[in-house]
């Protein structure tokens, strides 16, 4: 699913230490704790989790899919999780105001390589792993509605270099972030993803039934092209397990998401006869920070 949880899970889980850094005093100035969180300076947060999302992009059957993350921030660079993937991003950001980011990102596309729970589906065959690579774009700002919050727009330009579908994505993506307290964030996320006609035809195109498929089960040929062919929005929560998410240690988090299939994406066969426009995710998982 191209919502990336486990960017917005981990984000809600590590990055609540950029504004919760700036504590308030007690005559109510604000400072920046240097050296009294684990975020001055270098860290990093490794997660595992599942998620229970559709076995292919626009699949109705769903299966639980483990995934590791990685997040941090190691010699000024900073290391942002993907679906799938890594981004990094080479410009240093602040702890307050307008920041920048640009870098690069990668990211595994396994879309119909693997798990097809569809019997019809199946017998069209499975399909090579994507590797997408390319650059990460984005500009966020902090203290938005409160000192901690956070709005982020990021987008990532991606093509395929493995030979898969040898097309291209861009990914925008639009987060509003804010803790709830010291030791829990929520964040939304509305995302996004226009594809073009070498990626449709790879993913929604149709092709003529093999022989082996019966003709009970062949799907009408379809010549799927380019365009938006997903929207969707997810909903995070991230706890820290001490009730100080500054302090790095051990945290949880909850994810829940809604994509819909557009486009050609919805109405290619293996969408609108197979499966459902509507997806779904929940997933849960746990951060370490150190």
């Amino acid at each position: 699913m191209s919502n990336d949880i486990v960017r917005a899970a981990l984000a809600a889980i590590a990055l609540a230490a950029s504004p919760l850094a700036a504590q308030e005093t007690g005559d109510g100035s604000a400072q920046h704790a240097t050296g009294q969180t684990v975020y001055d300076g270098d860290w990093l947060t490794v997660g595992a989790g599942a998620v229970l999302m559709p076995s292919y992009d626009g699949s109705d059957d769903y299966v639980v899919t483990p995934f590791p993350a990685v997040q941090g921030n190691l010699a000024g660079v900073r290391i942002m999780p993907r679906a799938g993937g890594v981004a990094l991003d080479f410009i240093p950001d602040g702890h307050e105001g307008l920041n920048f980011n640009l870098g690069v990102a990668a990211k595994l596309n396994r879309n119909r390589a693997s798990r097809i729970t569809d019997a019809v589906v199946r017998q069209y065959g499975k399909l090579d792993t994507g590797i997408e690579v390319g650059p990460s774009v984005g500009v966020s700002y902090s203290g938005l509605l409160n000192p901690y919050d956070s709005l982020s727009f990021t987008t990532d330009i991606l093509w395929d270099v493995a030979g898969a579908s040898e097309g291209m994505t861009i990914n925008p993506s639009l987060t509003y972030f804010t803790p709830v307290s010291r030791g829990a964030a929520v964040g939304l996320s509305l995302n996004a993803r226009r594809v073009d006609d070498d990626y449709a035809a790879y993913y929604y195109s149709v092709p003529v039934a093999p022989a082996s498929v019966a003709v009970a089960d062949r799907l009408p040929v379809y010549n799927a092209r380019g365009g938006f062919d997903k929207l969707g929005a997810t909903l995070l929560v991230g706890v820290d397990f001490d009730g100080d998410l500054t302090n790095g240690g051990l945290a949880g988090f909850l994810v829940g998401g809604w994509s819909k299939m557009t486009g050609d994406a919805a109405d290619t066969p293996f969408t609108s006869i197979r499966g459902s426009a509507s997806q779904w995710l929940v997933g849960v998982g746990l951060g370490y920070t150190f």
